[in-house]
Parts: structure tokens; C-alpha cells; sequence
């Protein structure tokens, strides 16, 4: 998706940092939600995908999703627990370091694990 006016202009990571974008824009909504209602704890969860997006050790807040929801399209898929139920799912491309989120991001409790 290309930027448009008046969208915020992010930053490109740093020599140490991933690369975060959206996959969709479901994504890119959901994202504007939890901003909106969350907006410490989404900053502090951009960070995280921006430094260690593999928790280690995974955190309850911070994981891997298990069983066939832990890959998805041959990428692993993990999640980052920003508000109670406010959730973001994204995808890990090591190649090219890069940050996917494009299943989930949202303030409510993804569906797929309900």
C-alpha cells in the first residue's frame, strides 16, 4: 500500500532494526485502533517487532502461536498481546527482515483462536 497524504511517515529501521510493514489493510485498520485506544503499549509493541520480534524466552505477552497457527504461508507466525484482548499476529521473514503484519491487529480477540 502506498503512502498517502497526511499518513505518518515511519521511520526506515536501523542497521540492527526490522523492517515493520503492513501485508494488508485489515492489518493497517486494526493498527489505527490500537493506536488509537492503546497507544503506549502498540508504541512499545512497534518497538519490540522492530528489535526482537522472537521473544527469547517467549513472554506470555510475547509468542509464537502454537500448533498449525505457528506458520502460515511458510513463515512463522507469532504474537505480541497489546491490550487484554487487543492483539497483533505478524509474520517473520528472516531473509529479508521483515516484520509482516498482516493476519491480525486489532483491539479484539482474534477469531481464528476463539
Amino acid at each position: 500500500m502506498a503512502p498517502k497524504r497526511k499518513e505518518r511517515v515511519a521511520p526506515p529501521p536501523g542497521p540492527a532494526e526490522w523492517d515493520v510493514r503492513f501485508g494488508n489493510n485489515e492489518a493497517v485498520r486494526g493498527w489505527e485502533e490500537l493506536c488509537s485506544q492503546a497507544a503506549t503499549n502498540t508504541r512499545r509493541a512497534w518497538e519490540q517487532l522492530r528489535t526482537q520480534p522472537r521473544a527469547v524466552p517467549s513472554t506470555p505477552r510475547q509468542h509464537r502461536l502454537k500448533g498449525e497457527l505457528g506458520t502460515n504461508h511458510g513463515y512463522e507466525q507469532w504474537q505480541i498481546e497489546v491490550t487484554g484482548a487487543g492483539r497483533i499476529w505478524y509474520w517473520i521473514d528472516d531473509d529479508k527482515r521483515i516484520v509482516w503484519v498482516v493476519v491480525h491487529a486489532g483491539t479484539g480477540h482474534p477469531k481464528a483462536t476463539e
